[in-house]
């Protein structure tokens, strides 16, 4: 099984950060092969950022394709510029806080989640990509999420204060997530 996910949104969402936790988390401690590959565009926040993370059970031939199975969008404008790639029966996951553009499809399923009102409710708006990280491997179960939450764990480690709110961001989005799959 191969899943192929584009995550995309303004620079400073967390858009890299997000797809580096789930590509680390299915390297480090899965038998599946994983790439990540980056694009950041003119500015790094404020711009355009999007980043692609294949996870496959057989070796990956290129890291990025032109169909995805899952896309993540942050923004309107990546709604607009990627939604062409999501497979007819893809998953496309929203943050239904910021894009309220209708998405213009009615072949693919459709997760919306209010990541950055809920991260703001919730004292602040950068784990608004670990919450929708939360609802992707939630709604996905891609990854067992013991194993993404061990790895965002390892990587805040320096700064160990980060780590009660991250953990009740990722949790969060799990539960949403879970519920939305129902």
């Amino acid at each position: 099984m191969e899943t192929n996910l584009c995550v995309a949104g303004f620079g400073g969402q967390g858009v890299m950060t997000l797809g580096k936790f789930l590509a680390d988390a299915t390297c480090n401690s899965t038998d599946k092969n994983v790439t990540f590959f980056p694009s950041y565009g003119a500015e790094q926040r404020g711009g355009t950022a999007n980043c692609f993370v294949v996870i496959s059970d057989d070796p990956i031939g290129a890291p990025l394709g032109d169909v995805m199975d899952d896309l993540i969008v942050m923004n309107g404008p990546s709604l607009k510029k990627f939604i062409g790639t999501l497979k007819s029966g893809g998953t496309l996951f929203i943050n239904s806080s910021i894009v309220s553009d209708d998405i213009g499809r009615d072949d693919v399923k459709l997760v919306k989640a209010p990541v950055t009102e809920l991260a703001l409710e919730m004292g602040n708006a950068k784990v608004l990509n670990v919450i929708m990280l939360g609802v992707y491997v939630g709604y996905t179960e891609v990854i067992d999420p013991a194993i993404v939450w061990q790895t965002i764990e390892h990587k805040l480690s320096s700064k160990p204060k980060l780590l009660p709110l991250n953990r009740q961001a990722f949790e969060k989005g799990l539960e949403l997530g879970r519920a939305q799959k129902q």
